[in-house]
């Protein structure tokens, strides 16, 4: 039998953490293991429980979320947070995956997509919300022309190979590794060794920070759906 996935709920609101908890232990994959209702709790819990992924607020009181998640993600580099908020303004969003979050979800978010996220968090990959995903290739796209819009594919995307680059795109779309093996007509396990050599040869972190260098490149076309 397949260990649950253990979760730390963090959110300064007890009945939202009762809620996501009752929900969450009604599935079998995924097991709450602590809880916490503001930043300075959220440090003492992950350090003290180790959890495999973190449900993160963004808005509490002592330290908030961002400030959390940077200080998680500098004492534990593959600790998995994703923060799942109300907030979708640029200051929340992009200070809270620069921290080191792989993840960004809405509180409007379905129980099942939260499910199937605390799944792919678990498994490396990086859901984001749709409307994160349109905020990041409009943001991170919409810089002077003079900046970054000519810039052409610098020396680490010209190392990577063609179906690396391809896979690379992939990651600016906010893909899934089962979307890149259907869009590429490759294997689950393919797509995870071209992932990890693009990580690799990035230097980047994870998936999310993959993304926004793919976008902030050029590669994925503003004017995409």
């Amino acid at each position: 039998m397949l260990s649950k996935i253990r979760v730390l709920l963090v959110d300064d609101h007890a009945m939202v953490r009762q809620g996501l908890k009752s929900f969450l232990e009604l599935t079998d994959e995924v097991e709450v293991v602590g809880e916490a209702d503001n930043g300075m709790q959220a440090l003492a819990q992950f350090e003290a429980l180790q959890p495999d992924v973190t449900l993160m607020d963004l808005v509490m009181p002592e330290l908030d979320g961002i400030e959390a998640t940077k200080h998680i993600r500098a004492k534990n580099t593959h600790a998995k947070i994703l923060i799942l908020t109300s907030f979708i303004e640029d200051e929340k969003v992009f200070p809270a995956l620069e921290a080191g979050a792989q993840g960004y979800l809405l509180k409007d978010t379905s129980p099942d997509d939260l499910i199937q996220a605390i799944l792919s968090i678990h498994q490396g990959e990086s859901p984001l919300h749709p409307k994160v995903t349109k905020k990041l290739m409009s943001q991170l796209q919409k810089k002077p022309q003079a900046e970054e819009k000519q810039v052409s594919p610098d020396a680490a995307i010209s190392s990577l190979t063609q179906r690396e680059q391809e896979v690379l795109e992939c990651l600016g779309r906010g893909y899934s590794n089962k979307d890149i093996a259907s869009a590429l007509y490759i294997s689950l396990k393919t797509v995870k060794t071209h992932v990890s050599n693009v990580l690799a040869k990035l230097d980047v972190a994870d998936r999310t920070q993959a993304a926004i260098y793919a976008i902030k490149h050029g590669l994925v076309p503003l004017d995409e759906p």
